[in-house]
């Protein structure tokens, strides 16, 4: 099976390095898909987006993930956020609250939105 090195850094940690059979994220020109010998590129995330990473082991792990950068090298996948979130480690409540209080689209309700997107991803 064919692989690749997937990087997931924050700002404030690595959050996970490993090997890896797919890579999805949102971009600021649409969502991606990455497969072991994808060409080489540099996109933009949204913010307020999620990226899932399909291990070789065959876990699906979602992450919301607020601005930064996805590159692709020959055989490493790097994404470099400016925040994110394990799905599993994010408080749904927390955020549907936010976004029902929210009267602007501040960075928190964007933020808000990406850790529901990736709790709803993460359950399907």
């Amino acid at each position: 099976m064919a692989e690749m090195t997937v990087e997931l850094v924050a700002v404030e940690a690595q959050l996970w390095s490993g090997s890896a059979t797919m890579v999805s994220a949102q971009t600021t020109e649409g969502e991606i898909g990455i497969m072991p010998g994808h060409e080489p590129v540099l996109g933009q995330l949204v913010e307020g987006g999620v990226i899932a990473i399909t291990t070789t082991d065959g876990e699906r792990m979602v992450a919301a993930v607020h601005g930064g950068f996805l590159a692709v090298t020959a055989g490493k996948v790097s994404i470099l956020a400016e925040s994110a979130d394990w799905a599993e480690d994010i408080d749904a409540e927390a955020a549907r609250a936010t976004v029902a209080d929210a009267t602007d689209e501040s960075v928190s309700v964007l933020q808000a939105r990406g850790r529901l997107r990736a709790v709803e991803r993460a359950t399907t």
